[in-house]
């Protein structure tokens, strides 16, 4: 049996850790969600007075610097119509669809610069231009917060999208396109023309090489993730799933030692009931003969009778 409970709790430790790795991953794409939501919140700050069809350039906090942002107003029927020429480095073509509809939209254009990989990590390769986003949201509120966003989709030519700012690959790597979904799950395709990419929906969008063949570049890292205006959430989110791993193996090990405990009890239970079968019966009571102890009977089952007091 103790044997036995090694490879369980081995087995558990490995579950706990897969948990760990997708909390961590479900935290992350969490932290995209967030930061989402609060860049809508501050492109929309820039909108007075706006005009149809105008990009309007937010300013983020100071904890967020290096991303940029802009807003821009469109009727619906407009964007299916007529698209949009150039909206920084994307080009929007006719044909594309808002769903739910809505009479007019915002799309936030969003520059993540050097926080790219922080808030789209990507295991084994490595960012060779920032991660830029398209986000529709309803414009019947510019004051609104935490706006759910729409969806577009391109019923003709895809949107296009050029990296302006990009660095080479080195020689015999190949550049890939990468896109993000609305639950940050990414998914690859070819790049064109040196540094085009091409998308039917909205999301986010990169350009990326594996990290084995790209060695690290100088340059400024960023500080961690900074807290949105839900303060200390990212820290008590680490220390829930710190406590949750330490928790998990205080737990595996009381339980391997209750295990342990339960097999000595039973064997001592069994021994103490073999030694109490192997003492049943009457006990006979000991009696002092000379210098030793013997048994003797405290009575006798029948009585003696002498012949002579015996009368037919």
């Amino acid at each position: 049996m103790g044997l036995r409970i090694f490879p369980s709790l081995s087995m558990l430790v490995a579950l706990l850790l897969w948990l760990l790795d997708s909390r961590a991953q479900a935290q992350s794409n969490g932290s995209a969600q967030a930061l989402d939501a609060l860049l809508q919140d501050y492109a929309y700050q820039a909108f007075n007075r706006p005009k149809t069809g105008i990009a309007y350039n937010g300013v983020v906090p100071m904890n967020l610097t290096g991303i940029t942002i802009s807003a821009m107003r469109l009727r619906s029927g407009s964007l299916r119509t007529r698209g949009v020429k150039m909206y920084k480095e994307i080009e929007i073509p006719k044909g594309v669809i808002v769903s739910p509809y809505v009479e007019r939209l915002v799309l936030v254009y969003q520059n993540l610069g050097n926080w790219s990989s922080v808030y789209y990590p990507l295991s084994g390769y490595t960012y060779l231009a920032p991660v830029l986003g398209l986000i529709p949201y309803d414009a019947a509120n510019l004051s609104a917060k935490n706006l759910p966003q729409l969806r577009i989709n391109a019923s003709g030519d895809p949107i296009s999208i050029k990296f302006e700012d990009r660095r080479s690959e080195p020689a015999g790597s190949v550049a890939m396109c990468v896109s993000f979904d609305s639950d940050g799950s990414p998914s690859f395709s070819n790049v064109a023309s040196g540094n085009f990419c091409s998308t039917t929906q909205q999301g986010h969008f990169g350009i990326v090489v594996e990290s084995s063949a790209l060695p690290p570049a100088p340059g400024v890292v960023p500080s961690p993730p900074p807290a949105t205006r839900e303060t200390g959430g990212g820290k008590s989110k680490v220390w829930i799933i710190i406590g949750s791993v330490i928790g998990g193996l205080v737990l595996l090990v009381l339980l391997a030692l209750f295990l342990l405990w339960l097999r000595k009890f039973k064997r001592r239970k069994k021994m103490q009931q073999m030694e109490k079968a192997a003492e049943v019966g009457e006990a006979l009571h000991m009696t002092n003969v000379g210098n030793t102890k013997a048994p003797a009977a405290m009575v006798t089952r029948t009585q003696p009778i002498l012949e002579s007091e015996y009368v037919p």
